[in-house]
This record gives C-alpha cells, structure tokens and sequence, in this order.
C-alpha cells in the first residue's frame, strides 16, 4: 500500500476544504432569491467598496508582487483585488447556481414568537 498516495490525496483535499466551506455557505446560508433582488436595487456598491477595502489591507499585511503565473508577475494591490474578485464571482456563481437548481434554504426566523394575549388578564371578572 502506497502511503504517499494517500498523503497526497489527504493534502489536495485539505486545501480545497476552504473552497468548499466557502461554496457551501453560498448555496445553503444565503437565499439568493431575495439576495438578487437586493443586489439588484444598489447593495452592490457597498459589496465592491468592501472588496476595494478588503484587497487594499490585504495590499498592507502582505506586501509583495505574485510571481505566480510564472511568466508574468503581478503587482501589489493587482493579485489582492483579483483574488478577492474571484471569491465574489465564486460567491455570485453559487448564487446562480443555487436558482438553476431550484434550491432555497429554510427560512430561519430571528424575531421572538409574538406574545399571546388570552382572556386572563390576572384579574377575574
């Protein structure tokens, strides 16, 4: 039995755990039937003005050009913006995919039950 093998396996799999994480959350924790609609009427803009911040920080705590293309290296803020750009487009995939499947997750209501009022009012009549 080749160990390696499963060593291997073991690594390409730990490092898509993230993804998929990412893309379960998208398809079953977010109801994209009222998430388009939303986007639609102008939530868009702060999505892309937290993608900016976000691939701006990232710019900050990481520093450097990715030479990870090989032929041609990217510069600071470029990779960071892209790479931030990707998990939305990932995120907005799943979106798509989730209305192509037909699948909308349950609703989940955060509001307390409304408070019963009967007849006994503590006094009696």
């Amino acid at each position: 039995m080749d160990f390696t093998l499963f060593g291997r396996l073991g690594n390409i799999l730990l490092s898509l755990l993230p993804w998929a994480v990412w893309c379960a959350w998208w398809l079953g924790g977010v109801n994209w039937q009222k998430t388009w609609p939303v986007l639609a009427k102008g939530a868009w803009a702060p999505v892309v003005l937290l993608m900016l911040i976000t691939a701006t920080v990232w710019s900050r705590i990481a520093p450097e050009p990715c030479n990870c293309l090989g032929f041609l290296v990217v510069p600071n803020f470029l990779w960071q913006l892209g790479a931030v750009s990707g998990l939305v487009a990932l995120a907005l995939f799943c979106g798509w995919l989730q209305g192509q499947l037909g699948w909308t997750p349950a609703e989940i209501s955060l509001e307390p039950p409304p408070v019963a009022h009967g007849h006994d009012h503590g006094h009696h009549h």
